[in-house]
């Protein structure tokens, strides 16, 4: 007669997969939570201590951890030694495990929860029970997810199973890592470490969803997350076709650019195209801010992503669609801007906040390995700023660099930002050179018909020569942030004074590529 052994926290499907089994002439052997269970579903079920020999002690922390249940598990099936030692202690083989773990991660993200019940949740039996049958899989069946209880029911009728049962094995792998990875995770924070880089860092990322293709089609693509994080994965996508690999770089993107505007302070629009803003404003409402926005570079904004900080009423419905958009991100849509946005076909409406974790860490993926720092935070960060030029900016000023400063953050560097009653006017990124960035947020912002007297800009690194303040005073700003620190600062500055332009620095540099 084959065993089963069943011990698990997530009691989903437990009862008809062992209903199942039973059926098909397995004995079920089981331990606390789950031999009730299975009890009170009428089965009949053989207690693990009657297997050991020895009782469950210590609240249930030592019930499996015995030669019996991991000699069962490790036994190879014809191989004499192996077999000669389980006949003359008495043990018997176990064909198949069922067991998930203790509820770490969804305990420690319970708000409150103390340490101590944190430390009860940290399972010891489980995966030491789940290693030992992956490591045996070629005789032993394993399984961690109650998704597959199906397909190991239909396999059972099965000879040619090699490739299911190594699979089953890399899955419960992969889920101890993860589990053991969340909980050095947890004590880590503990610890005092929650803003610090540790000496190995290790991801837990399962998969979200697969995609149609990368940044290109022929590279395959999936979106994972991380287990208990905030982030993309909260955002319910109400409406329009699959999101792409790059769609959700910019919905990204988008996201941290009206991040800088917290929800009441302002209504605040982004509009990005190739994971930059191609336009960001705010406004009084959600069709204010998007107007202003897309005034910045209507051109660019053809099949942009655009993301608010405030529910997107009717008017602002009306307004986007009447341009191409690939997909819209809010935090609300009002019911008559769902109707009106949910005409156009394939566009993409996402509902729901993003915000990251507090201590998540910035990741950069290079050949061979991964660049780790602590993540940009975009934001009002005036206290600290110093005024350098012989003029002190006027109060409108101060405000309009304020949201210059803002607004840069999430510009692609070299960024230069140019901006006039809360919006971009020009915005100049990616270039290899700062004057060169100028030079086009200029050229943007005369395009687009803006008069540029009397506007702001905002650089996220220091200007290296006079020249970017020079072409910033030629076209008529009266007032730049930046962060200082170049050692031609004193040049740069006296520039500004002959342009009777003032200048603030910041101390803080934003560079964002």
């Amino acid at each position: 007669m084959p065993t089963a052994l069943l011990s698990v926290s997530d009691k989903t499907d437990l009862v008809p997969f062992a209903r199942a089994l039973a059926e098909r002439g397995w004995r079920l052997l089981s331990t606390g939570g789950t031999a009730s269970a299975l009890r009170e579903a009428g089965l009949v079920v053989t207690e693990v201590s009657e297997v050991t020999g020895h009782p469950e002690i210590m609240d249930g922390r030592v019930k499996t951890l015995h030669p019996a249940v991991h000699a069962g598990l490790l036994a190879r099936r014809g191989h004499a030694g192996d077999e000669e030692q389980m006949r003359s202690l008495g043990y018997a083989p176990i064909d198949l495990v069922a067991v998930n773990l203790y509820p770490f991660t969804q305990t420690v993200a319970r708000p409150g929860v103390s340490f101590e019940e944190a430390v009860e949740n940290i399972d010891i039996g489980g995966p030491a029970m789940l290693r030992a049958s992956a490591k045996n899989h070629e005789r032993v069946w394993v399984v961690v997810d109650p998704a597959d209880y199906p397909t190991v029911l239909a396999a059972l009728e099965r000879e040619d199973d090699a490739a299911l049962r190594r699979q089953l094995a890399a899955k419960v792998f992969a889920h101890t890592s993860a589990y053991d990875a969340a909980i050095t995770e947890y004590l880590a924070r503990q610890a005092g470490e929650a803003a610090s880089l540790p000496e190995t860092l290790t991801l837990r990322l399962e998969k979200v969803q697969d995609l149609r293709y990368g940044e290109n089609p022929q590279q395959r693509a999936a979106f994972y997350a991380e287990p208990g994080k905030p982030g993309l994965r909260d955002l319910a996508q109400l409406h329009g076709k699959e999101l792409s690999f790059n769609n959700l770089l910019d919905v990204d993107a988008a996201l941290l650019a009206v991040s800088a505007w917290p929800a009441g302070e302002q209504a605040a629009c982004a509009i990005i195209k190739h994971n930059t803003p191609c336009g960001l404003a705010v406004g009084e409402d959600a069709a204010e801010a998007y107007r202003k926005a897309l005034a910045t570079d209507p051109t660019s904004a053809f099949g942009s992503v655009i993301a608010f900080n405030t529910e997107v009423d009717e008017r602002a419905a009306l307004l986007i669609r009447a341009n191409f958009v690939e997909a819209v991100v809010a935090p609300a849509f009002a019911e008559r801007a769902l109707e009106v946005l949910t005409e156009k076909k394939n566009l993409r409406i996402l509902s729901g906040t993003a915000h990251p974790a507090a201590d998540e860490l910035d990741l950069k993926r290079v050949a061979g390995g991964v660049l780790v720092q602590e993540r940009l935070r975009v934001g009002k960060a005036e206290p600290g700023w110093r005024v350098v030029t012989r003029r002190a900016p006027s109060e409108g000023e101060w405000a309009e660099l304020s949201f210059a400063w803002r607004a840069v953050a999430t510009v692609k560097s070299n960024a230069i930002v140019i901006t006039g009653q809360g919006m971009t006017l020009g915005i100049g990124a990616g270039q290899m050179s700062r004057v060169d960035s100028s030079r086009i947020a200029v050229m943007k912002a005369r395009e687009n018909g803006f008069d540029l007297a009397g506007a702001a800009l905002a650089s996220d690194a220091f200007f290296p020569f006079r020249d970017g303040v020079d072409a910033a005073a030629a076209a008529g700003i009266t007032c730049i942030v930046q962060p200082g620190g170049s050692v031609r600062d004193e040049e740069v500055i006296a520039a500004a004074d002959e342009h009777g332009i003032a200048m603030v620095f910041t101390g803080e540099r934003l560079f964002r590529h």
